[in-house]
């Protein structure tokens, strides 16, 4: 029988709720968690595919999860936790995206067959899942981190849970919240439909400005999903974005077009200076961050993890005696060390497999073992790195395209020396592809162990019982890993790739851009072959560093310019960042003008309402877009043809209407983020 808990921090919302809330994991609970992971999945591997970013689902998760289960009558605050806890995989196992198409780049892959894709993500996300329960003692009850996520979900599920009249008011509330979120799913759906489906309307505009020899990009996209994100990573990121856009298109590439021969228009000759050289500047920037972050975390995440394996052992024996209360119950330590042991055996299975037909003859078994270790060592590593900035600075911040470009390059290095110099292109190219499915897995190990961790501190807050969030999460990642493949095969044949079109006849202005991934097949392929240039890259390491010292100048000073960012700004396509810096601008501004509206009495809640309405809005415009185009990838998967129901108003009049309308989405999107509640 379950016994009292000393109070916790927000326990007390969680005790409230009664017998009812006592039901925390519920078939319907369950069926709605995986329905919402298999929408939010879609609309990250769509977005992620063709902007290189994800978002959270775990806030619009537990929105959308109060609005369903009050219809049905008798949920409580825990039930809606669980089924967050369980969708908010899709918003972080999708993370694979980053990497894993580069094996199609490379032409190792020419798909996304389904068990080597859902076996990467399966082992990787299952992986996190256990690294992270030894942390959770540590980082989330004994380090005093704020984890602003996790809170910031913990207030939205506190909100909507009913309770006698207020509960009923608070009812209200979430059902508007639901309308809200899908209202703004729609019309981002019916906006994305004109532009990718009926292409009615310009995804954008781009150009160029030259100056003598020297060639200046501009442009930006018409994206209400964009505009979206940059709302949700807020507007340090933005501008921290908007820097990496200053230095790459206003100075790097007029600087490198300026000094060369450069092929085609100028536009061109921009585009290519931009994708071969500018793009490894942001990369250096971002090993730096990332290896600064983890190195300057080094000591408190080793204290950490000596702690919570102490706790954890302590915790083993009280649970054996049944003496722990509901509240602090952790999945079995013996039982997660198990399964972390058993999973090096599918682990080691996926690269035997991986590498079989390479000709490695007695090589193969070394390399198995090495890289079944390289990826549980440096992955719970990167895992405990992870969950300590997602406490300290939120998931968004936590450097996963750091950890993928820094994985990346150590696998690149250290398999020629295990294996010798690559004998030819075929060679080289297994040599790069291993390097990937190492990095594949790393990425979504620590993925998983940061979006674990957020979730336990909402539980935490809520009054949940650990064990079955992180039972939930594992069910959460086996769906996840069921979806993303077919997901990204039925993308990958609609669209294709850039670079890598599955068949002839298709449009490759349409080819999604795949930066991430694109930017790591660049850096691995370059170590192996010999042929990256070490300039740009020396050029980011030494712009990275000192980046990385303003950026802990400001955090002192309690603002936020993350270095990893500004690199995340030099290597996304141009129309992609300056629309969402534009989003976080908007929201910075729609804040302001509230707060001068507001009475000083009213300000604090007033603006706390307009940023959930905001965050409500944001979720929207992703999940319509993001979906629309799924559903259109469908359609031209069935039909063989790319584009299948467009109607072809192409030209100015495009550009104008698709300018016109996005306008007025954003004037649209500041008016409700600005106004005060009624």
């Amino acid at each position: 029988m379950d016994q009292p808990t000393p109070p916790a921090p927000g326990a007390e919302a969680g005790r409230a709720a009664g017998h009812r809330d006592a039901a925390e994991i519920t078939a319907r609970g369950l069926a709605l968690g995986a329905a919402i992971t298999v929408v939010f999945m879609a609309a990250n591997v769509y977005m992620g595919l063709k902007t290189g970013m994800t978002f959270s689902s775990s806030i619009p998760a537990a929105m959308i999860s109060m609005g369903c289960l009050r219809l049905l009558g008798g949920s409580g605050i825990l039930e809606n936790n669980i089924v967050q806890t369980q969708a908010s995989a899709a918003g972080t196992l999708c993370n694979v995206i980053l990497v894993l198409p580069g094996l199609v780049l490379i032409g190792h892959w020419h798909g996304f067959p389904f068990w080597e894709t859902a076996g990467i993500t399966l082992i990787g996300g299952l992986l996190g899942v256990a690294f992270s329960i030894p942390l959770r003692r540590a980082l989330v009850m004994g380090q005093g981190l704020p984890y602003p996520e996790g809170v910031a979900a913990a207030e939205v599920l506190r909100t909507g849970q009913e309770h006698g009249p207020e509960g009923e008011a608070r009812g209200g509330r979430n059902e508007r919240g639901l309308a809200t979120l899908l209202t703004a799913a729609a019309v981002a759906g019916l906006v994305g439909f004109a532009t990718n489906g009926l292409k009615v309307l310009a995804e954008g505009v781009r150009g160029a400005l030259v100056a003598g020899g020297a060639v200046f990009g501009l442009g930006t996209g018409f994206s209400l999903a964009l505009v979206g994100v940059g709302y949700l990573v807020g507007i340090g990121a933005c501008l921290a974005v908007l820097t990496g856009v200053v230095i790459a298109w206003g100075i790097a590439v007029p600087v490198l077009t300026a000094v060369g021969e450069h092929a085609g228009t100028p536009a061109e000759a921009a585009q290519t200076v931009w994708a071969d050289q500018v793009r490894l500047i942001g990369a250096g920037i971002i090993a730096v961050g990332g290896l600064w972050t983890v190195g300057s975390l080094a000591g408190p995440i080793l204290g950490s993890v000596r702690s919570a394996l102490a706790s954890a052992r302590a915790a083993g024996a009280e649970h054996a005696m049944r003496r722990l209360p509901r509240q602090e119950r952790d999945l079995p330590l013996p039982w997660i060390a198990g399964g972390a042991l058993l999973l090096s055996l599918p682990l080691a299975g996926l690269v035997w497999s991986f590498a079989a037909g390479a000709g490695l003859g007695g090589m193969l078994p070394v390399l198995v073992g090495v890289l079944t270790l390289f990826v549980l060592v440096f992955g719970f590593l990167m895992a405990a790195a992870c969950g300590y900035l997602a406490g300290l600075l939120g998931s968004s911040s936590s450097p996963i395209s750091g950890i993928g470009i820094l994985t990346t390059m150590a696998a690149a290095l250290l398999l020629p020396l295990l294996l010798g110099r690559a004998a030819g292109p075929e060679g080289e190219r297994f040599v790069v592809a291993a390097a990937l499915l190492v990095a594949a897995v790393i990425v979504t190990t620590a993925s998983i162990a940061n979006d674990n961790l957020q979730d336990l501190k909402t539980g935490q807050l809520v009054d949940a019982t650990p064990w079955r969030q992180q039972t939930v999460l594992i069910v959460g990642v086996v769906v996840g890993a069921a979806v993303i493949a077919p997901l990204m095969a039925l993308l990958y044949e609609a669209y294709g790739f850039v670079g890598a079109l599955p068949r002839e006849g298709m449009a490759p202005e349409a080819a999604m851009a795949v930066p991430q991934a694109a930017l790591v097949t660049q850096i691995a392929t370059g170590i192996v072959g010999g042929s990256l240039p070490w300039t740009m890259v020396l050029i980011g390491l030494g712009l990275g560093a000192v980046l990385v010292v303003v950026e802990a100048r400001l955090r002192r000073r309690g603002l936020t310019f993350p270095a990893l960012t500004v690199g995340i700004g030099m290597y996304l396509p141009l129309s992609v960042e300056m629309t969402i810096a534009l989003g976080g601008v908007l929201g910075f501004l729609a804040e302001r003008a509230l707060r001068r509206r507001t009475p000083e009495a009213e300000r604090g809640g007033a603006v706390e309402a307009a940023r959930r309405r905001g965050v409500l809005l944001a979720s929207g415009f992703l999940v319509g877009e993001s979906c629309v185009g799924v559903l259109l990838a469908g359609a031209d998967w069935l039909s063989g043809r790319s584009g299948v129901l467009a109607l072809g108003l192409e030209g100015p009049a495009a550009t104008w209407l698709g300018l016109a309308v996005f306008l007025a989405g954003l004037g649209a999107f500041y008016r409700l983020t600005s106004r005060a509640p009624g």
